[in-house]
């Protein structure tokens, strides 16, 4: 192949076609749109939008638990220890997602708690890393929000991932507007 029939890619402004401005801007529109839309059913079904997460952890359990299992029935490969392993965490999995699926409030609560304990663990590893910090005020203002987050996420869960729901739910629809203003303003680069 010759170095003329190699393609060359360049990063430059003016090398950009009105094509590729056409689908970027198309793609643009694409991402506001879902993003709002999917913004605003959150917004207007915050508890039903909590369920079908929950339903999508449980069915996430649940496939990932039967691979396991099918993985340390099936794969020869693997020592004795691990096969026992991969089934018996398999069959934990499965269990917690038919668990997750009959009941997806105990599934929303658990996850609450473990955004909880995991906000709580940020904020002490934070707190106890100020020492070494240019600036100390926002490690510090930092570790005490996440552990005063924590301990509301484990006191009262549910409240917490409605609260958390409606934020997200206003982040999509925020970050849909700022897409829809980039797509707007995109112009095609005049050549030189």
């Amino acid at each position: 192949m010759s170095s003329n029939t190699t393609p060359t890619y360049s990063y430059e402004a003016e090398d950009v076609t009105a094509s590729t401005i056409r689908w970027f801007r198309i793609a643009l529109w694409i991402g506001a749109a879902l993003s709002i839309i999917i913004g605003i059913v959150i917004l207007a079904w915050p508890q039903s939008t909590l369920a079908v997460v929950a339903f999508f952890f449980g069915l996430y359990f649940f496939i990932v638990g039967l691979v396991r299992v099918v993985v340390g029935i099936v794969d020869r490969d693997l020592s004795t220890g691990w096969r026992v392993t991969s089934i018996v965490l398999g069959v934990l999995l499965l269990i917690a997602g038919v668990f997750a699926l009959k009941d997806p409030g105990a599934t929303l609560v658990l996850l609450a708690l473990l955004i909880g304990i995991s906000w709580i663990v940020e904020g002490i590893v934070t707190l106890t890393q100020v020492s070494g910090a240019k600036t100390k005020w926002f490690p510090i203002v930092f570790g005490i929000l996440a552990i005063i987050a924590g301990i509301i996420c484990i006191f009262v869960p549910l409240w917490s991932l409605a609260v958390l729901t409606v934020f997200a739910a206003w982040t999509l629809i925020v970050l849909g507007i700022v897409q829809a203003v980039s797509a707007a303003s995109l112009r095609t680069p005049k050549k030189a």
